[in-house]
């Protein structure tokens, strides 16, 4: 299932813009677009997809995601049979990066926004507290003079810098670039693993890129990344495999290869481990889209705002 690329509409008297998007059900395909878009759900349940990410959202769900990181949410079946007291409703930022302009994020106080937006390129679902007094913040704004806004979108930065009550969503091996390095050496790393992951990596080629000792880039990975090597390359294996299966219509066996697993049991043990459930359950779920509108490849937006055409 091959992503479409929305354009959003600008607003020309506002640096970012935050609507309400209200109707039966969520109406938007599979789509990325190139601003960040913090996603409040105020009403709906059914299932959230973001980059190889799947999960189920409810009332509250709040999702901050980067630049084209592609991203879809599916209400559950009853809300697509019209029943008049199901409504799907959610509080939607987006900003584009350089918003507040260039020179804005070169403020030593600004570095840890910029680490917020390194991460939330893989998607962050925000939780507990952090989520409960931004949501409330969202659904102020709406009624905010403009500087009030832009105070409380920094506000919501702020708070999201200070906390640790995320998930990341998307793994590395689904994104262009990887996660947020802790140093040129991991940089040169990563990068060496997201060229060759469909190959065999053995533990000293990558710690020779790293220039150390086995040992020493076993613990120095384990230390920063939270994981083993081998656990980290095989999250980037079934990342790109759930790519894959969203978009080919090649068998898993293919796929499994193209991955660099050698075979298909391992393969399967492994993102059944990594994603609760069985490649071609993963690519039963993927497809899950919604009703299309006419026959034109336009998607109904049900907004307040100005309807979205699919590029």
């Amino acid at each position: 299932m091959k992503a479409l690329q929305y354009h959003i509409p600008l607003e020309l008297d506002k640096s970012f813009i935050i609507f309400k998007e209200e109707g039966p059900f969520f109406p938007c395909p599979w789509h990325f677009h190139s601003e960040y878009e913090l996603v409040l759900v105020n009403k709906s349940t059914g299932v959230r997809q973001v980059g190889d990410h799947i999960g189920y959202f409810m009332e509250g769900d709040l999702v901050l995601m980067g630049p084209s990181l592609p991203h879809l949410w599916t209400n559950d079946p009853k809300y697509f049979k019209g029943k008049a007291n199901l409504t799907a409703e959610a509080t939607v930022i987006h900003f584009v990066e350089n918003f507040l302009g260039k020179e804005f994020y070169n403020l030593p106080e600004i570095e840890p926004i910029n680490n917020l937006l390194k991460l939330s390129k893989h998607g962050m679902v925000i939780r507990g507290n952090t989520r409960n007094k931004i949501a409330a913040l969202m659904q102020d704004m709406q009624t905010m003079s403009g500087i009030q806004r832009l105070a409380s979108l920094l506000s919501i930065f702020d708070i999201l810098c200070a906390s640790n009550e995320y998930e990341l969503l998307a793994s590395p091996g689904y994104l262009k670039y990887g996660l947020l390095d802790c140093s040129d050496k991991f940089s040169k790393v990563n990068a060496y693993i997201l060229r060759n992951f469909d190959h065999d990596i053995t533990l000293n080629e990558v710690a020779s890129v790293a220039n150390m000792a086995v040992s020493t880039f076993c613990n120095y990975f384990k230390e920063h990344y939270r994981v083993t090597f081998v656990e980290y390359l095989n999250k980037v294996r079934v990342g790109h495999a759930c790519k894959l299966l969203g978009e080919l219509d090649e068998n898993v066996v293919e796929i499994a290869y193209k991955c660099g697993f050698n075979n298909l049991a391992n393969f399967n043990r492994q993102f059944r481990k990594i994603k609760n459930m069985t490649p071609s359950e993963y690519r039963r779920t993927s497809n899950v889209n919604v009703p299309q509108v006419g026959s034109t490849g336009r998607w109904l937006v049900i907004s307040n705002r100005t309807s979205v055409e699919c590029a």
